[in-house]
């Protein structure tokens, strides 16, 4: 088992999207192919199995690399995905008040198109947006196991939109924009509802962090200590290596 640690969208995580994907779609196919050359001189080809683990918007670049044309004749490798605090629905409903400022701000005055594409106004109709259109591609479905993590503690992702389920905001809005969500909702879903040739296991979890050790400060009230954290604790880092290390075998 070989592990690839991206670097293809270091420094360059403010842009757009579908150019961070493509760039990752490049990089898992230029690793995949010096694997296959190389075991393949060796004269014996073991099943292929490709995995992600994705933190935050990594997520997302993730799903954008998998909906790329060039990365089709890899896809039937796909084996385990780990998302962790993705905000696989977007910021719609997003009930941190605090954090949907600086995401005003950061819009208003830094034009990071990632963003834009993230809150839904990289286009005046809903239907048009990135995240809208992501949802659509079937980014999901080939995945032979699938885990999302989240946290109630984390104010940077909603909630549901790590879980990739239905918050109450949504059920309750019978607007067009409350009936486009569900419709988002429902293609993630029905991805992964999709019968495949073997079974799918399919979890959702919640990690609680204790943090009582960080004090009143801003990074607690808006909700960053516990994002981070799923990053820097040790103890987390553990959990996934233990708990999750049969999914990747």
């Amino acid at each position: 088992m070989e592990f690839l640690m991206s670097e293809a969208n270091e420094d360059k995580t403010s842009g757009d999207f579908r150019e961070m994907g493509l760039r990752l779609a490049q990089e898992v196919i230029s690793f995949l192919k010096k694997k296959m050359d190389r075991v393949s001189r060796s004269g014996f080809l073991r099943d292929i199995k490709l995995s992600f683990v994705g933190h935050s918007l990594g997520n997302i670049i993730i799903r954008t690399a998998l909906a790329e044309s060039i990365m089709e004749p890899y896809l039937r490798y796909l084996h385990t995905y780990v998302s962790i605090s993705g905000p696989h629905l977007g910021y719609l409903y997003s009930s941190n008040s605090l954090f949907n400022s600086g995401m005003w701000l950061l819009k208003k005055f830094k034009g990071t198109r990632c963003i834009h594409q993230l809150m839904f106004t990289d286009d005046s109709n809903l239907q048009n947006t990135f995240m809208y259109k992501l949802c659509e591609q079937k980014t999901l479905e080939n995945f032979r196991h699938i885990v999302l993590l989240s946290s109630p503690q984390d104010g940077y992702v909603p909630y549901h939109s790590a879980r990739i389920e239905l918050c109450h905001a949504a059920s309750m809005d019978h607007s067009k924009k409350g009936r486009l969500f569900l419709q988002m909702l429902n293609n993630c879903l029905d991805q992964l509802r999709a019968p495949t040739s073997e079974h799918r296991l399919f979890m959702r979890c919640d990690v609680n962090f204790d943090t009582s050790a960080y004090g009143r400060n801003l990074n607690t009230v808006i909700g960053r200590a516990a994002h981070i954290e799923f990053l820097e604790s040790d103890v987390f880092a553990k959990f996934i290596m233990w708990s999750f290390q049969e999914l990747f075998c």
